[in-house]
């Protein structure tokens, strides 16, 4: 039984490529900077992964993904050479507050919450997600995730401590993702699985995840569409 359904953020349910590439282009149009907002938005979210894993590795003590945000930042800037004022830049930070939901979300996350708990199961922080809510109209019955579990995904105790919250045995909780190895880590921990792919994530002709890469309890289109495969 599901009782419960747990999603990544960041690609899966918000637009981050196009949210930040919003955020940038006033800032660059300002200095006079002629860089492409979309390039930097992909340079900025290759800095991510790298970032987080000096906490995974044990290497350095878990810090909020706001803090992990704005040093990336320091070093997107630096690899794209352009210079910007600190006070231009703590605001450029808080562009990752301010990402557009994609079109199907909001309904399709109204649809699982008719069915069972939902919450969010990302690296973001609570302050984060929270912030990320109010802006895109979504509707959360908790927030779990990186924070409460003093680590970053795709580390188990992210998934355990995300479904303990909850109340509920890592088997009854779903964890949603369009990214494979999301759910493959989730999987290893013991959660069911659900997938549909997003596309343009990464914009146009650069897609990943496009297919699953296993046998996920549910493959959808699309979240509603996943919603209604879901029990209940």
């Amino acid at each position: 039984m599901i009782r419960a359904c747990i999603f990544d953020v960041f690609g899966t349910l918000v637009d981050w490529r196009t949210g930040i590439a919003e955020a940038a282009a006033p800032v660059f149009a300002r200095h006079g900077i002629a860089h492409d907002p979309f390039d930097f938005a992909d340079r900025w979210r290759a800095e991510y992964q790298p970032g987080m894993e000096a906490v995974r590795s044990g290497g350095r003590g878990y810090v909020r993904l706001e803090v992990l945000h704005r040093e990336n930042l320091d070093r997107a800037l630096i690899g794209a050479g352009i210079d910007l004022p600190v006070m231009e830049r703590d605001g450029l930070n808080e562009g990752w507050t301010r990402l557009p939901p994609w079109p199907d979300v909001v309904e399709g996350l109204r649809a699982v919450r008719a069915k069972m708990l939902a919450a969010p199961c990302s690296n973001g922080s609570i302050a984060l997600m929270a912030r990320l809510a109010r802006f895109g109209g979504l509707q959360w019955d908790a927030i779990t995730g990186a924070e409460i579990a003093r680590n970053y995904k795709p580390m188990a105790e992210v998934y355990h401590a995300s479904a303990a919250a909850l109340g509920f045995a890592p088997g009854e909780v779903m964890m949603v993702a369009t990214h494979n190895d999301d759910l493959a880590a989730a999987r290893a921990a013991g959660l069911r699985t659900g997938y549909f792919p997003r596309p343009l994530e990464y914009g146009p002709a650069r897609g990943r995840d496009l297919e699953p890469a296993q046998d996920w309890d549910i493959v959808a289109e699309d979240l509603p569409g996943l919603a209604a495969q879901l029990p209940g």
